[in-house]
Formats: C-alpha cells, structure tokens, sequence
C-alpha cells in the first residue's frame, strides 16, 4: 500500500523554526514532483513550495527567502525547513507526490500536519 506520512508539526513561537518530514512508502519505481501545501479553515489548500525529479524548487512568494525545500532520493523523502515563522503561517500542512507505477503516473497526498505559531 503506498501512503505518504508527514511529520514535524508542532506549536512555535513567532520568529521560530521548525522543519517539516514526508516519507512515501509502499511500491512505486520512481517519485516525480514533490510538494507541500497548506491550508487554513474556510480557505482553499495553497501551494507553499514544489521540488521536480531534477530538484528544480519553486515557492510561494509569501515564504520566500524563510521556506527551503528539499528532497532525499534514496529516502523518498521531502522535507520543507521553515524559518522566521510567522502567526499567518499557522495552517495544516500536506505534503503530496508523483509517484510512479508503471505505466502510469499517481498524485498521492499526505494526511497532514498541523504548524501552529503562536504571536
């Protein structure tokens, strides 16, 4: 069974760190894009940070120059470094992935973990 597991989540005060985990698991030959999100109650998931197979990076320009993505291959492993957190930050943050199970390509999600930065 393929699932994505995130962990690191927590409670910070403002100007903290914390550095998010998500592990892919289960039987798939490679992983493609890697991404988190976040999502606050009443708004939509947005996009936080994305990392290609070629460990290409986007972010939101709201945590750019704060957020760092990055990725373990022989982990399948993702992780997102936040610094410099601020209380808008606060959210549940998902992780999904490509995943491949040839011949085909699957979007699998996390079930999330909840940042909390307290003012």
């Amino acid at each position: 069974q393929v699932q994505l597991v995130e962990s690191g989540g927590g409670l910070v005060q403002a100007g903290g760190s914390l550095r998010l985990s998500c592990v892919a698991s289960g039987s798939f030959s490679s992983i493609n894009a890697m991404r988190w999100y976040r999502q606050v109650p009443g708004k939509q998931r947005e996009l936080v940070a994305g990392i290609t197979g070629g460990s290409r990076t986007n972010y939101a320009d709201s945590v750019k120059g704060r957020f760092i993505i990055s990725r373990d291959y022989a982990k399948n492993t993702v992780y997102l470094q936040m610094n410099s957190l601020k209380p808008e930050d606060t959210a549940v943050y998902f992780c999904n992935a490509e995943l491949v199970i040839l011949p085909r390509t699957y979007l699998y999600w996390g079930q999330g973990t909840q940042v909390t930065v307290s003012s």
